[in-house]
């Protein structure tokens, strides 16, 4: 008898897994067919005819319209319902809220920035539940079909806890999650800066690698992202989820990249201690010199002001080691995102080739590249945690 559960249950699973493939499949392809799908997926052609029609009496996915005719009948062209749902995402910085809203896409629909210094007070907390609801009123986001919304910060979020003990650029400390999720319209997660605009990178990706990504915004953060483990034995190292997970440590403090000790006894951090890394790899190290203008400075830079040529070559430099040593660490690829990787594409090549000279394996520094989302990156992340969290349980 209990032979036969698990066997029940075990296809049980399988079914699920494949389900949730299928609808992975057909939202990362602007159309398909079902033939495509059992072809790239290598699932039997009568399961995945089951699975199509169970996704789209959901209404998921539906038929767009015929491919041409091959001999026989015509095969059905099949794509998501994009607007099916909504998500919203809010960053929170010490100066300035940005929001995104996005869909089933996993793509910024629309971007907004507004300045508003951070007050430690439930008065703050409320002022930004209102911005939320006139960012969804503005962009005409159908309520009814809004699942929930994300709020980054720069802190880190003790989840078992749901508390957010410590937040050294906001002098933030030992706050409920429940303060931010109380008050918000819509259902709530808060989450770490640095790992949504980490998530908003590997979102959408058809095959998921381990990624570290650097956090180069007016402090240092980042994440690291994992592999899913292999556990059906498919090349696409697809198992019960696709999505990579987060290495968070043992304390919710991993990826603290920017109080790693990049120069012993070196400048002072607001941290405490000397030398950090973010001493000398902040966006504010560029910024300062335009104040806090950081497109100033890379206008500056591209007009050849001596100067700024300088300050940008020792600020490669630092950042070179500081990305070798995370390749060291973590053997995969490294992102480099916040205000500075939005900038840092054009010049790319030139921390490849401070990489390559440190590199002790390959002399390769081609594992490093600039973030695709230059804007709002951390308030889509927020946002795609939501969706994910949806398009997982599809």
């Amino acid at each position: 008898m209990s032979g036969g559960m698990r066997t029940s249950t075990n296809n049980t699973d399988v079914r699920r897994v494949n389900r949730n493939r299928v609808f992975r499949f057909i939202n990362h392809t602007k159309e398909t067919c079902m033939s495509e799908i059992s072809s790239a997926l290598e699932i039997s052609g009568p399961t995945v005819m089951s699975i199509v029609k169970e996704l789209k009496e959901a209404g998921v996915i539906r038929e767009v319209g015929e491919y041409e005719s091959t001999g026989g009948r015509k095969a059905k062209a099949i794509a998501s319902v994009k607007d099916f749902q909504y998500t919203i995402g809010v960053d929170i910085t010490l100066n300035h809220v940005g929001l995104v809203y996005t869909d089933l896409s996993e793509e910024a629909l629309a971007h907004r920035r507004i300045p508003k210094p951070f007050r430690n007070d439930k008065q703050y907390i409320e002022e930004i539940a209102d911005i939320v609801e006139q960012f969804v009123e503005e962009n005409d986001v159908p309520q009814e079909r809004i699942l929930g919304m994300g709020v980054s910060l720069p802190a880190i979020i003790d989840q078992t806890r749901q508390m957010i003990p410590n937040s050294h650029v906001l002098g933030y400390y030992d706050v409920p999650c429940e303060e931010w999720i109380s008050r918000m319209p819509y259902p709530c997660v808060v989450m770490n800066d640095a790992s949504a605009a980490a998530l908003a990178e590997v979102a959408g990706e058809k095959r998921q690698e381990s990624m570290v990504y650097l956090l180069l915004s007016n402090s240092v953060g980042g994440a690291v992202f994992l592999r899913p483990e292999n556990k059906n034995g498919d090349e696409e190292g697809n198992a019960s989820s696709s999505r990579v997970y987060t290495h968070e440590g043992d304390h919710w403090r991993s990826s603290e990249f920017g109080h790693m000790t990049l120069y012993p006894g070196g400048e002072p951090c607001y941290c405490g201690k000397k030398g950090c890394v973010d001493v000398y790899c902040s966006a504010k190290k560029l910024a300062e010199l335009e104040n806090g203008k950081l497109e100033r400075f890379f206008e500056k830079l591209e007009e050849g002001e001596p100067e700024y040529r300088d300050v940008w070559d020792r600020y490669l430099d630092y950042l070179a080691v500081t990305v070798d040593n995370l390749r060291m660490a973590f053997d995969c690829d490294v992102v480099l995102g916040g205000y500075v990787g939005s900038f840092i594409g054009p010049y790319i090549k030139e921390l490849r080739s401070r990489l390559a000279a440190l590199d002790i394996f390959d002399h390769d520094g081609s594992y490093a590249r600039a973030c695709r989302y230059q804007k709002e990156a951390s308030a889509l992340g927020a946002a795609l945690y939501q969706m994910e969290e949806y398009i997982s349980s599809i």
